[in-house]
């Protein structure tokens, strides 16, 4: 396959997002519908995006006509084009989840969720009852959106921090919308660590500059293919650093619970499935494209270090929580760290690709699932009242098709079949075994043994649970279908995977066979 130049799908997938955010905001009142008219037509440049990218492989689009280092160049590879689809889809389900959400919250009068539950225990408001809350979410997120898909295909540097930048920023807005002090502390934490990330991450930008005269990653990765100036790890590890913040690796993960345990439940869902996986996304690009000869074989095996430090602390810190959406967030932590192996195992000649496969595959089972998690909280929350396990029993009973679909997200977490997590789990212990680093091995089993032990402590709620007051209130059907409609669809990416992972192949920037032993 060829490349395909030219190709304005992916200006749609930017520009769609980003007018419905404008129209949103002229519009509060039919922000909703904007919101959800926004989610189905993006489904267009998205497919368009696929089919180009199956037909003619990488493609490639110049802003105005102007190529780089001039102009701004948007480049689009498996990579990106799955990742796009995978916040198309993320995203078009929790914009459906939050017309209701919001729309319900808007006319509650109900006191218990109008502040935190007494005792200071730090739980946040699940209500968004003021009217702000409605008016500011579809912009935030609309405009986030936009900021995500332009993230997910820009080919510069300088592109990719201005990016980011707007994606923090909506962020901390939307964590902020819960509007009670421990929410709009949480926001505030993430606000200062975001804006520190930014600095450092900026301050690499200014180094490759002042030494190469370029930021266009393809010309960057040409500058650094002979000997390697010393200036080249000093920006990579500042760029790093930065991004490490903003995905909340071990042991720089602290903002993190407090942030996606206190917002409203359509943004946990948002910031845990879409908003940590972008500065994911910008560390591979580094890695393993631009600065691949500045990356040394120790320098990931510390990454790798640090990932199997999230996956057990973070599992360890779940199993000790007694609040649900603080659990789950927990989780995230966990399962972030899943995706740092793929450093380590990628740089392997013989399971390069399956390492990659696996840690990407595990990006789309992640993001599904985890936003399922946090969907499923709210809805139970806002029946209940708050989200303390000790008194989740009753309203579990009470709310069939929302514990079914949190059963189907624990499915995928813990790495069982037919799941997509199970797929991904499956593709890194392959690479891990391929090339005897066995050690990696250990951190995967313990991990899946613990997220089934926190998972669990949820599941068996609407069996041994105490009981507690009926739901205090009815939560709209669109709710609960739309967080089971994902949910069936993380099950869905088990049955998937051949296709995917051949999507994934095109541009990738390690090779080999799709198994270790196996056929390419």
């Amino acid at each position: 396959m060829t490349d395909a130049a030219d190709t304005p799908f992916m200006v749609g997938v930017i520009a769609l997002p980003l007018a419905g955010a404008v129209a949103a905001f002229v519009w509060p009142r039919r922000a909703p519908a904007v919101g959800l008219c926004v989610a189905g037509l993006v489904w267009i440049p998205v497919l368009g995006m696929l089919i180009q990218l199956v037909s003619h492989g990488v493609q490639h689009h110049e802003l105005g006509g102007w190529a780089a280092p001039l102009g701004i160049a948007l480049r689009a590879d498996g990579l990106s084009v799955l990742l796009v689809l995978m916040v198309a889809l993320v995203g078009g389900t929790v914009s459906g989840y939050a017309a209701g959400y919001f729309g319900e919250v808007r006319r509650s009068t109900s006191p218990s969720f109008s502040s935190s539950p007494p005792g200071g225990d730090g739980e946040g408001s699940e209500d968004g009852g003021r009217a702000h809350a409605r008016a500011c979410f579809w912009p935030l997120w609309l405009f986030l959106w936009a900021a995500l898909n332009a993230l997910l295909l820009s080919r510069d540097l300088f592109n990719l921090y201005v990016t980011l930048e707007l994606l923090g920023l909506s962020a901390v807005a939307l964590v902020a919308l819960a509007d009670a002090p421990v929410a709009l502390g949480a926001a505030m934490r993430y606000l200062l660590v975001s804006l520190l990330g930014s600095l450092a991450f900026l301050l690499g930008v200014a180094l490759v500059y002042a030494a190469y005269g370029t930021l266009d990653l393809p010309l960057l990765k040409a500058a650094l293919g002979g000997p390697v100036a010393p200036v080249a790890p000093v920006a990579l590890g500042l760029m790093t650093a930065g991004l490490l913040m903003k995905t909340a690796l071990f042991p720089l993960h602290f903002w993190l619970p407090p942030a996606h345990a206190n917002a409203p439940a359509p943004v946990s869902a948002l910031l845990s499935a879409l908003v940590v996986k972008a500065s994911f996304y910008v560390l591979l690009r580094l890695w393993f494209e631009a600065f691949a000869g500045a990356a040394t074989g120790a320098a990931m095996d510390f990454l790798g270090v640090l990932g199997a430090a999230a996956v057990l602390w973070g599992s360890y810190q779940a199993l000790c929580q007694s609040r649900l959406k603080l659990l789950v967030a927990y989780s995230t932590v966990a399962q972030l760290g899943y995706l740092f192996l793929l450093f380590p195992l990628s740089g392997a000649a013989a399971g390069g690709f399956t390492a990659w496969a696996g840690g990407l595959y595990f990006v789309l089972a992640h993001a599904c699932a985890k936003a399922v998690m946090f969907l499923s909280a709210g809805s139970l929350m806002r029946a209940a009242g708050h989200d303390r396990l000790a008194g989740l029993g009753e309203t579990v009973r009470a709310m069939p098709v929302t514990a079914f679909a949190f059963a189907l997200a624990a499915v995928s977490i813990i790495g069982l079949p037919p799941s997509g997590g199970f797929i991904a789990k499956w593709l890194l212990l392959n690479a891990a075994l391929g090339d005897a680093q066995w050690w990696w091995v250990g951190v995967m089993a313990a991990g899946t043994g613990m997220a089934a032990a926190y998972a669990l402590r949820v599941l068996r709620l609407p069996f041994v649970g105490t009981a507690s007051l009926p739901p205090v209130r009815r939560v709209p059907r669109s709710m609960e279908w739309t967080t089971l409609g994902l949910a069936l669809a993380t099950l869905g990416l088990g049955f998937t995977a051949a296709p995917l992972l051949e999507w994934l192949r095109v541009g990738a920037p390690v090779g080999g066979p799709g198994l270790v032993g196996g056929q390419p």
